[in-house]
């Protein structure tokens, strides 16, 4: 499903025009990404968890040339699903 296909979705179940809807969810992705930014956490509850995984640095290698090199300590967004959400997957 594209963000486009998304919009229309929830638009068609909600009454909302898509105009509203598309608001909304820039709204969601914005207050998500600036609140991980700052070091907090996301919960949703009963859909998931959005956080910050610590990645420490390692070592790997150029899958072109089979070179090693040093991949840097970053940070990783992360999302960890909740009980409905498994449940409705699973069925």
């Amino acid at each position: 499903m594209t963000k486009a296909e998304l919009i229309a979705a929830i638009a068609a179940q909600s009454g909302e025009s898509k105009s509203t809807v598309e608001r909304v969810l820039k709204g969601f992705e914005t207050t998500v990404t600036a609140t991980l930014a700052g070091g907090g956490d996301v919960v949703l509850s009963g859909f998931g968890t959005f956080s910050v995984a610590e990645k420490s640095e390692r070592q790997g290698r150029n899958p072109k040339t089979g070179e090693p090199l040093t991949i840097a300590a970053h940070k990783a967004p992360k999302f960890k699903p909740g009980s409905n959400l498994k449940t409705a997957v699973n069925g």
